[in-house]
């Protein structure tokens, strides 16, 4: 059926407007959270100067601009209750030994805190099997398989539990066949909503 030129120029002008750019959401999720839920998303560092990066409820603790790219393990203590920041610190695992550091770092993360982990180039080579342990403790499946150059993230709570249907870490070995980097494998990450009432 042939529209009235009023109407055909109406409908053109409609057809022809350019879709509304999505909406951002809260550290770069593709949808929304559902209210009364914190927002995290927490990425390994890539190759020798791709770092990581973690957020949580829209707030970067860990990202390009605040971190000096180092290899190792990095952990941001989040308080559960609040949403906001405890702590961060960094374990240097190449050139020196941190574990000890390391697990007196988790030991001292009060109950009710969120610990999100991401590793930057190699966390693996110095890293002691009673860190392992601690970190298996908190619910890590992939820590005892963390090799050289691992991209490797997790997200725990201390004194509570997380739901099941969550993501809680991925793992990415190093393979000269399938690296994105030259010597690295591609970056990880993992993301999602945490309900605020898990306590």
């Amino acid at each position: 059926m042939k529209l009235p030129r009023s109407q055909d120029s109406a409908f053109r002008c409609l057809s022809s407007a350019a879709a509304p750019a999505p909406r951002r959401q809260k550290c770069g999720l593709w949808a929304p959270c559902p209210p009364g839920n914190f927002v995290y998303r927490i990425l390994s560092g890539g190759g020798k100067q791709r770092r990581p990066k973690i957020c949580f409820e829209d707030e970067e603790f860990i990202n390009e601009g605040n971190y000096e790219a180092e290899s190792g393990i990095i952990i941001a203590i989040v308080n559960y209750k609040t949403g906001k920041l405890i702590s961060t610190k960094f374990f240097e695992m190449w050139a020196r030994d941190h574990s000890g550091e390391m697990m007196d770092f988790i030991r001292k993360a009060p109950e009710g805190t969120l610990l999100l982990m991401a590793t930057q180039d190699d966390g693996s080579t110095r890293l002691k099997d009673g860190a392992k342990k601690l970190v298996e403790e908190l619910g890590s499946k992939e820590i005892k398989n963390i090799k050289f150059r691992s991209s490797w993230v997790f997200i725990a709570a201390k004194g509570f539990t997380l739901p099941h249907n969550i993501q809680k870490e991925k793992i990415n070995h190093s393979d000269q066949t399938k690296n994105r980097y030259k010597g690295w494998p591609a970056e990880i990450q993992i993301e999602g909503c945490i309900p605020r009432d898990l306590i």
